[in-house]
């Protein structure tokens, strides 16, 4: 549980100009600066309470920080592809362009590094450039990962006379973000720095949904669908489905839940072994015993206790875990074709791997609500001069969250939670260690 202090969300000054929004009967009207969204929703009857906590909430607010007409803000997106990234853009460069005013809209190329000297110069948005980015997978700015200085992504800034700022990403863009938040601060320049937090995993802290997560495991399902199909199909079949999931392991539990034909996940958060009498190998072989047939759905974070730091690792600093030495589907498969082959018993194994799928597609129609609702919300938060955070959701009310508070942990699933709970009751499978 944070502390009090630190879900305070830092503003650049006196918000002292009025909003261009026309809000009130019968639309809602603007969310009062002081409205808090609290931290707990349940207790036990009869025990002391602690000190609660809350989150400043997101919406609208009537007083400005920035004279809309004044404002040039900056997009970039960062880290790897999601569903979504373009309906955030075009829906942050629609409410900023027309219902702001806000005159001049510069998209960053290829991440951070469009956000120096040395990168691809900006683009212009307009609405017309994104009017159709987001029936489009991918992201039309582009993306790239790795670090750059924050000076010099500041000095960037204020060459092009940028005072707001709306990186899209993940853990690596948000810590980027944050930096750039403090050096801005450090110079007492008046740049709102309002991060869009973009991760498949879903793993961001203190965030209950990312977008794209829906989308993903829509894609992940049809995959696991198929490799049921495949594996029904001959004696002995299993099939075999990596999804991705670096550190948690919400895509495969959620995958599962929605296919109901899995008899094995497999997960970060979730230890588990290969050989031995508990093992997933001699879980397998009496699975097909008494069934012929099975399906195993692993999270590619899985293949992390095989190297550990020892493994190849990206610009950002994450495991590869596409990486020969670290792919724990190819692991799995291997695995599990030489356990039957030395027992002289038929096996016939599908392995499919839908992670660039996921990744690549155009987001569905729940995440495609809800990336309009973020990006509304990114831009009611900075041009009211709040900065350093990102726009989530707790509770199902969109909030506000400081990025230092944001990039100190991460969300992972509980093993004695609700999820992984109907993940062992959907599969029936026993504890593998």
């Amino acid at each position: 549980m944070p502390e009090a202090e630190k879900l305070r969300v830092k503003t650049l000054g006196e918000a002292r100009f009025a909003s261009p929004l026309r809000l009130g009967p019968p639309l809602p009207g603007y969310v009062d600066d002081r409205t808090r969204v609290a931290y707990e929703i349940e207790c036990i009857e009869g025990e002391a309470r602690p000190e609660q906590l809350y989150f400043e909430a997101g919406g609208p607010r009537e007083q400005l920080f920035f004279e809309p007409t004044q404002v040039t803000a900056g997009i970039v997106t960062c880290g790897g592809l999601c569903p979504g990234i373009n309906n955030v853009v075009r829906s942050l460069v629609l409410e900023l362009h027309h219902k702001y005013g806000v005159p001049r809209i510069l998209g960053f190329r290829y991440g951070y590094e469009g956000l120096t000297r040395q990168g691809v110069p900006p683009v212009e948005l307009t609405p017309a450039a994104v009017a159709h980015i987001h029936q489009q997978g991918g992201s039309l700015l582009g993306q790239s990962r790795g670090k750059q200085e924050a000076a010099a992504m500041v000095d960037r800034l204020q060459d092009l006379g940028v005072n707001v700022l709306f990186p899209v990403g993940g853990d690596g863009t948000l810590r980027g973000a944050h930096a750039i938040a403090e050096e801005a601060a450090r110079r007492g320049a008046p740049i709102a720095v309002v991060g869009v937090p973009k991760t498949i995993d879903n793993d961001v802290a203190y965030v209950d949904r990312c977008f794209g997560f829906e989308t993903a495991v829509e894609i992940a399902r049809q995959a696991v669908d198929a490799a049921h199909v495949e594996a029904l199909a001959t004696r002995n079949g299993v099939g075999l489905v990596k999804v991705m999931g670096r550190d948690a392991g919400f895509i495969a539990a959620a995958a599962t839940l929605a296919s109901r034909e899995v008899n094995f996940c497999l997960v970060p958060e979730i230890p588990f072994r290969l050989d031995g009498p508990r093992g997933l190998l001699a879980a397998l072989e009496q699975r097909l015993e008494h069934r012929s047939h099975a399906v195993i759905v692993v999270a590619e974070g899985c293949g992390a206790a095989l190297l550990g730091d020892a493994a190849e690792r990206d610009a950002s600093g994450n495991l590869r875990y596409g990486s020969a030495d670290l792919d724990i589907g190819m692991h799995l498969r291997e695995a599990i074709t030489r356990h039957f082959k030395a027992r002289n018993r038929p096996l016939s194994l599908k392995y499919i791997d839908p992670s660039y799928m996921i990744r690549s597609v155009a987001a569905n129609a729940s995440d495609s609500i809800f990336c309009d609702a973020l990006a509304r919300h990114a831009v009611h938060a900075a041009l009211a001069g709040k900065t350093d955070m990102i726009v989530g959701r707790w509770h199902r009310r969109f909030t506000h969250i400081p990025l230092d508070l944001v990039t100190s942990s991460h969300k992972r699933m509980d093993p004695t939670g609700e999820t992984w709970f109907a993940v062992t009751e959907a599969t029936g499978q026993p504890h593998l260690a």
